[in-house]
């Protein structure tokens, strides 16, 4: 399917791992120009080549997004370049295990600025040129918004953040025609969870266990089925999806638990 989006210029958040990396090689497939947007100037540069590869060129910016002023820097960039931005991507985030008895005041308030606050400042920062564009905006979010997880308190009140903001702008955004949809993350192969299965004891029979309670096909979701979503959701094949939570995981959060019993 053509997404019409050749040429159309996408900032995409912690774009060069996981979930971001494969967003930015969709579209890229896409023919759309992606603007990678991470911390590291290494990881950022490897995905440009990966992009040009496909014969698309993209630009890198490395943001410390935690830090306020980075979100600004990352869209001006942008648009002294091109002009133009036709949709963005918050992507970025990392789940860092701040609690409620684990926790402190700043720990909790740094968490925000890692997982949520940047996610309305590129958004604030980037208004104007998605009225002139008439963009998208896609809201990567966490299970843990809906289910809780434990020992996490910043990341999950920072996903259901971004699940209400995501409502919040669709209706904002409405007389510009700017559409403004979530994608929730269940269980997704990504480095930063392999790299977190490997701190457990028993990586492996706990992976399964995990997999076993995902109902289609007891599998994790792979970071190219939640791109492809992003992408289907950043054109205008979806013109007319506005403030959506999509659940790409399976089933894992909605579907009955006692199904898992006939496994």
């Amino acid at each position: 399917m053509n997404l019409n989006l050749k040429d159309k210029v996408v900032i995409v958040t912690g774009g060069a791992k996981g979930i971001g990396r494969a967003i930015v090689l969709a579209l890229a497939g896409e023919g759309a120009i992606p603007v990678i947007v991470g911390r590291n100037e290494a990881d950022n540069n490897k995905v440009k080549s990966e992009v040009a590869q496909l014969g698309i060129e993209a630009l890198c910016i490395e943001a410390e997004l935690s830090v306020p002023e980075e979100s600004a820097k990352a869209v001006h960039k942008t648009l002294e370049v091109y002009g133009r931005i036709d949709g963005l991507v918050n992507n970025a985030g990392v789940n860092d295990g701040v609690g409620l008895a684990s926790g402190d005041y700043e720990k909790f308030v740094a968490s925000l600025h890692k997982n949520l606050i940047h996610y309305y400042l590129m958004a604030h920062h980037s208004l104007e040129a998605l009225k002139q564009s008439k963009g998208s905006i896609v809201n990567i979010t966490s299970k843990t918004a809906e289910t809780g997880q434990g020992n996490t308190s910043a990341y999950a009140a920072s996903n259901g953040g971004r699940n209400a903001l995501t409502r919040e702008w669709a209706v904002e955004l409405l007389p510009y025609s700017i559409r403004v949809n979530a994608i929730v993350v269940a269980e997704s192969s990504t480095p930063q969870y392999d790299k977190w299965i490997q701190t457990l004891d028993n990586p492996e029979q706990t992976l399964k266990k995990i997999t076993d309670r995902i109902p289609l096909e007891h599998r994790m979701t792979t970071p190219e089925e939640i791109a492809n979503t992003t992408v289907f959701l950043l054109s205008d094949k979806s013109s007319h999806t506005t403030g959506q939570l999509i659940h790409v995981d399976g089933g894992y959060v909605h579907l009955d638990r006692s199904i898992l019993a006939e496994k």
